[in-house]
């Protein structure tokens, strides 16, 4: 498989990222989707609408989320349902700006087909995904607690997946019941399922895709946690790819080969995860490469 192609820049700004993606040479069809995180009530360390304003009008797109699945292991959070979830997303911003949709708002879910994948055989997403022709995957890329970080390819995943979806990928595909996903969870089966499920969206837009992660904000927990670490890195750039496997890849590289005290403790939570084993899963499933070039623009 031929190398993909990484951009790479150190100076983070919203035209920055807007350049970045011009660099792909690529013009996504139709109604675009832009998957972000929109942000745990309580969260200092998610990028704000206002830093993203710049990148989702580029490019027309609508803003969009799922509902979460922490359950009762968590406290629930903010975002666990329809109602609660439009509150936060009203509060951080993000409707001032852009039209959001939770897909999966509204059932029936959808299920996307996985017939090679390791541990899933369905992903649950939201049947508004339906609505759209191609998506950008907009990333703060960070540390997550049961992932290790969180990049493109747990916005594709654990993203874009319903309630149940979400549920089904934490169980590895046990049960699709948010409040029993939680108990006796396999690492290393939760790890591949997040693989599975990221390469069912990628085979659902058919190539009509681009990602972009920023590595800013860099705290060892997700933008998902209402009572999250401080960022422990100073920021490192922002990246852009049509690989969703080689940019989270270029992402752990640049956290690896950075000379800033506080990798350690972002690596611990990474490595502690086994966290590139979702890489190593995604990539044996063949839709992207870890091979890259890093193209670096000033």
């Amino acid at each position: 498989m031929e190398k993909a192609k990484v951009y790479f820049c150190k100076n983070i700004t919203p035209e920055n990222v807007v350049e970045l993606y011009k660099k792909l040479g690529v013009s996504l069809p139709g109604k675009v989707a832009v998957k972000v995180h929109s942000g745990e009530e309580g969260n200092q360390n998610y990028l704000k609408p206002e830093f993203m304003k710049p990148m989702i009008e580029y490019v027309n797109g609508t803003v969009v989320e799922c509902n979460t699945a922490y359950g009762d292991a968590f406290n629930n959070g903010e975002r666990d349902t329809t109602e609660k979830h439009l509150k936060v997303i009203e509060k951080h911003g993000w409707n001032k700006y852009f039209n959001v949709d939770l897909m999966d708002a509204e059932g029936p879910d959808i299920e996307l087909s996985i017939p090679n994948g390791k541990v899933l055989k369905r992903d649950i997403v939201g049947k508004n995904i339906e609505n759209y022709n191609s998506m950008l995957v907009l990333s703060h890329f960070k540390g997550h607690p049961m992932g290790g970080f969180g990049g493109a390819l747990k916005q594709l995943s654990i993203g874009c997946a319903s309630t149940a979806g979400k549920a089904l990928i934490h169980s590895g595909g046990k049960t699709e019941d948010r409040f029993e996903c939680w108990k006796n969870s396999n690492q290393t089966a939760f790890l591949e399922s997040m693989a599975d499920a990221a390469s069912a969206v990628v085979k659902y837009f058919k190539g009509n895709m681009a990602f972009v992660n920023i590595m800013a904000n860099m705290s060892v927990d997700c933008d998902c946690c209402s009572v999250a670490e401080d960022p422990c890195m100073k920021d490192i750039g922002i990246l852009a790819s049509l690989d969703p496997i080689a940019i989270d890849q270029a992402c752990i590289d640049l956290v690896n080969k950075s000379d800033d005290p506080g990798k350690e403790h972002f690596l611990e939570r990474v490595n502690s995860r086994n966290g590139v084993h979702t890489i190593e899963a995604a990539s044996d499933l063949g839709f992207g490469n870890r091979e890259y070039e890093l193209i670096e623009i000033n």
